[in-house]
């Protein structure tokens, strides 16, 4: 239930049953060929949204589909630099310093990497975008969510995802598979529990806000059935025949 009120739901994807997800709110085929789709992956700590960017992107691939992978904060040379200074061990930002350093790393990812690719009609899938600055900086850290989309507004000059999947575990779960990785690790991995799971209620609130465009996506359970359900997430969007079994 909403503070208004309202009856509000969340879009949940759990198995690969093909066909489930509403069609009617997303352009034609002949319309994403003229416009490439910009498909983002949000989630907490070590929910896998590297390992399901992998696995989508070799599947569309296979399919035709012109794919970009990329990442935030990063996908250019100088947002790569923010990267580092964002999540090196051992540096304490502000959060509103990590709002604007975030931002400053998105306008120029965007200009560079993402419209292109997009006007070149290639689908574009990022590992993180604007919702993540609003589940940590907002919810997590505490800065106003309607302030902190006001300067993501700022940076993007409005360019929203086409879809989201949410990649949804409980927080305390990530955070012990994030904290075994060898290699990636970050500040925001030092945080408390209790800050993740801020995070956690953040990405979930905003799945409610905007059941249309985000499908959240259970992410326990061995990585092929997470990979399914990301494909039946998306499946409705791709070109009639680059399904599998409609080539004719």
């Amino acid at each position: 239930m909403s503070a208004s009120g309202r009856s509000v739901t969340i879009s949940i994807v759990t198995a690969a049953a093909p066909g489930r997800a509403s069609r009617a709110a997303w352009p034609s085929a002949r319309r994403m060929r003229e416009r490439g789709l910009f498909i983002t992956f949000e989630g907490v700590e070590g929910s896998g949204k590297s390992t399901q960017i992998r696995r989508l992107a070799a599947a569309l691939r296979r399919r035709g589909v012109r794919v970009l992978v990329t990442r935030e904060p990063g996908g250019t040379p100088a947002a790569e630099q923010v990267r580092r200074l964002l999540l090196a061990r051992g540096r304490h930002w502000p959060a509103i310093s990590e709002l604007l350093l975030a931002n400053a790393a998105r306008a120029a990812h965007l200009e560079e990497i993402v419209r292109p690719a997009l006007h070149r009609g290639a689908w574009v899938l990022c590992d993180r975008f604007t919702d993540a600055t609003v589940a940590y900086q907002g919810y997590g850290r505490g800065l106003p969510p309607a302030a902190v989309r006001a300067v993501n507004r700022l940076a993007t000059g409005g360019l929203r995802p086409d879809r989201t999947l949410l990649l949804d575990l409980p927080a305390g779960r990530g955070l012990r598979r994030a904290r075994q990785r060898k290699v990636g690790a970050s500040r925001f991995e030092d945080e408390a529990d209790t800050f993740h799971r801020r995070v956690r209620a953040g990405y979930r609130r905003i799945a409610r806000r905007e059941p249309g465009r985000v499908r959240l996506v259970l992410a326990d359970g061995p990585r092929g059935a997470v990979a399914s359900r990301v494909w039946e997430a998306i499946e409705d969007m791709v070109p009639q025949e680059e399904r599998p079994g409609k080539r004719g």
